[in-house]
């Protein structure tokens, strides 16, 4: 392993702490190993500028051993977090102590033990072959009891996360967790383990007994459970429920896979935003103020998907909040960015040279594209957008979507998206001329832009 000098260390830790980069791509900027830089990280977070730099060679004490063995196995820290903790500079030494600690009892760990035991066997020595068996058949069933000991504590432990607040666990809760290990470990270990008396446990099995009403569903369902080895959850476990006559709440099977700890193995599948870098976006400058005191003041634009036998048709209207009518539109098979020039160069048209509206979209790529900000500014458009993810932003023209569709795709039937692409020409001309809106006092887009205008005229 390469040698590092102290300097070296607290530039790469420093580094590291501002936050710039991950612990790879820091190890490689100054020049050191990943390793060698995760343990200097672990150690400034412990001591400081002490766990970093160079440490004279230390022996340690009986005492100082078993406090550090302690730590790992009452707080359910990592051997190599304990030599960070501890300040002992190699990252295995914690984890050999345990290993002689588990075979050999304490008295491995005093100092000299390994020279000790080299010595004597080297030391020539005659014993009766009836005594060595004696003696090495006593050896491995204490060894086997150790292990056994030692697997009851980490199963335990699992269970109630830390052998310390474990202590804190009423004798209900623990006496729960020794009924469920009892099955692999023996009764009077796991009492020892758990700090809880013979009688109390009874006690407390006795009054679960008589006051679990879910008993035998909690049976059959760490049965299914274990059965499928933990590829189950509450879902599948319901269903296999129905199937075995027994008809139970999706809810109850929920509350009580939680109550025992089950859960199912399988990752679960969740939606995930694309994290990466984007390009430029505008501010919310819309804020969810969906009125406007005068024409082509304020326009919000969308793109929405139609699908019709295995072809898709999009829309991509411009909607003047002062009376919720279409300004322009258009129509295509493909989102290319084609359409949207398109349906911006016939909203143009509608403006005069005095008119400068916000045009609000949400954060689609259509939007973001340099060439698209460029029109907007050469004629003037202040651009706004919705915040990421949040639909909310752009309510007026979702809005529209689900009044276009509801009363015109879902209630017919189209053969092709040629026969779809007509019906909404149609339609938004129906939307903007004929149909009235009870917001604008029963007139329909048209009417109201058209009586607003005589108003000031």
């Amino acid at each position: 392993m390469a040698k590092y000098t102290d300097k070296q260390r607290l530039e790469a830790v420093k580094a590291y702490r501002k936050g710039t980069g991950g612990l790879r791509a820091t190890a490689e900027a100054q020049g050191v190993q990943v390793d060698s830089l995760r343990k200097w990280v672990a150690g400034y977070s412990a001591l400081g500028v002490a766990g970093v730099v160079t440490k004279k060679r230390s022996n340690y004490d009986l005492e100082f051993k078993l406090e550090a063995l302690r730590r790992v196995r009452d707080e359910g820290i990592s051997c190599r977090q304990a030599a960070a903790l501890f300040d002992i500079r190699r990252l295995d030494q914690v984890a050999e102590w345990r290993r002689l600690y588990a075979v050999h009892g304490a008295a491995a760990l005093q100092p000299g033990w390994k020279e000790e035991q080299t010595k004597m066997s080297k030391t020539p020595h005659q014993r009766d072959d009836g005594d060595l068996l004696v003696d090495d058949q006593r050896s491995r069933e204490e060894l086997l009891r150790d292990l056994q000991q030692l697997r009851m504590e980490v199963a335990y432990l699992k269970k109630t996360q830390a052998l310390a607040r474990a202590k804190t666990r009423s004798a209900r809760e623990r006496t729960l967790i020794v009924l469920e290990l009892r099955p692999h470990f023996p009764l009077a270990g796991l009492l020892q383990t758990a700090g809880l008396a013979r009688s109390s446990f009874y006690y407390q099995q006795k009054a679960l007994e008589a006051s679990d009403k879910h008993g035998d569903l909690k049976v059959r369902i760490r049965d299914i459970f274990n059965r499928h080895r933990g590829r189950y959850g509450y879902r599948r476990i319901t269903a296999e429920l129905k199937r075995q006559s027994l008809g139970v709440n999706h809810k109850t099977v929920q509350k009580l896979m939680v109550a025992m700890q089950l859960k199912s193995l399988v990752r679960p599948k969740r939606y995930k935003a694309f994290d990466g870098a984007v390009s430029e976006t505008a501010p919310n400058h819309l804020q969810r103020d969906f009125k406007a005191e005068q024409p082509n003041e304020k326009w919000v634009t969308d793109v929405t998907e139609f699908k019709v036998n295995n072809r898709k048709l999009y829309l991509s209207p411009v909607m003047d909040l002062f009376n919720r009518e279409i300004v322009s539109y258009e129509i295509a098979e493909r989102p290319l960015p084609t359409m949207i020039e398109s349906m911006l160069t016939k909203a143009f048209y509608r403006l005069g040279p005095s008119e400068k509206p916000m045009l609000h979209s949400d954060q689609g790529w259509q939007y973001r594209m340099p060439a698209f900000r460029k029109r907007l500014q050469e004629n003037r458009l202040v651009q706004s957008m919705s915040r990421r993810g949040n639909c909310l932003d752009n309510a007026a023209m979702e809005s529209f979507f689900g009044t276009l569709k509801c009363e015109l795709f879902y209630i017919d039937e189209f053969e092709s998206v040629e026969i779809l692409k007509g019906a909404i020409h149609d339609y938004i001309h129906y939307y903007n001329v004929d149909r009235i809106k009870l917001g604008l006092g029963g007139l329909s887009p048209v009417e109201y832009r058209m009586q607003a205008a005589a108003a000031l005229a």
